[in-house]
């Protein structure tokens, strides 16, 4: 029988995200919503590690992952504005972004600022936290993350010149 607690209900809403993410990427014609919905995907991917008591991850997930989307978006806003010939656009639903901003400004208050205040309880904190400089380690050490560090940037650099082979095409 299902249990029906707070972290069920949270793995619904996460995994709801992931795949309504993942379908309106699918689905979705136009590049910047489809990296929007890639964001809500990954966004989603990120709750579960938290529910899997794994904050790095899901920290690394919403900085890196989330981040080189917001990247991507800019990306496909320079380079494909001109190529669709699209002009400038005023946009009706600014009240809609305001709303959403004042709605996670409100969550940062609750989820972050308000424990700090309110006294957090670091008992609950495991005594097995690796340090900052056991992380670096990991990551520049031959035998741990040293090739996927690596990989990850190439594949930077290979997507940055992409880039800029197809910005220089189109003039």
């Amino acid at each position: 029988m299902l249990e029906l607690n707070a972290q069920t209900i949270g793995f619904f809403i996460f995994s709801a995200l992931m795949v309504g993410g993942g379908l309106g990427v699918v689905t979705s014609r136009n590049l910047i919503h489809g990296a929007l919905y890639l964001i809500l995907s990954l966004f989603g991917g990120a709750g579960l590690f938290v529910l899997l008591s794994a904050p790095f991850l899901a920290a690394v997930q919403i900085l890196v992952y989330i981040g080189a989307i917001a990247i991507l978006i800019i990306f496909a806003v320079m380079l494909t504005r001109s190529m669709t010939r699209m002009g400038e656009v005023f946009n009706t639903q600014w009240w809609l972004s305001a709303l959403v901003a004042i709605a996670v400004f409100a969550l940062l208050v609750v989820g972050v600022i308000m424990p700090v205040f309110g006294g957090l309880d670091m008992s609950t904190v495991s005594a097995e936290v690796g340090t900052t400089m056991e992380l670096g380690i990991a990551l520049v050490d031959g035998n741990q993350f040293v090739l996927p560090f690596e990989v990850a940037s190439l594949l930077l650099t290979a997507a940055m010149i992409g880039a800029i082979v197809i910005a220089r095409d189109r003039d």
